[in-house]
């Protein structure tokens, strides 16, 4: 089963970054970057965390614990898996635009 790719732009905290995304991914991607920089929006406001690398670091904890919150509130093994799988593809379509050198600026 192929699925129809295209390049997505996003902006994570003013930066921009082009993903490969099947199409019918194209909207959680965009929601999940504009979550994402929403978070490392108020990290870095409270100006209690110096360094991008540190935010996102500090946002991505916020999320899992997000996550396990909302995981442990309502158990669902179809749910998680498919949940697991979504992040999986999410995180391989960052890595690989990372890869490709548009690296967070540290």
């Amino acid at each position: 089963m192929n699925a129809e790719v295209t390049r997505v732009g996003i902006r994570i905290l003013e930066k921009e970054y082009q993903v490969a995304c099947p199409v019918d991914e194209r909207p959680a991607l965009i929601a999940s970057a504009e979550y994402l920089s929403g978070k490392m929006k108020e990290i870095r406001d409270t100006g209690k965390v110096v360094g991008l690398d540190r935010v996102a670091v500090m946002a991505a904890l916020n999320i899992a614990a997000e996550l396990l919150v909302a995981r442990n509130a309502v158990p669902d093994e179809d749910a998680d898996a498919e949940l697991a799988a979504r992040l999986r593809s999410l995180r391989e379509r960052v890595e690989s635009a990372l890869e490709q050198g548009q690296q967070l600026e540290l």
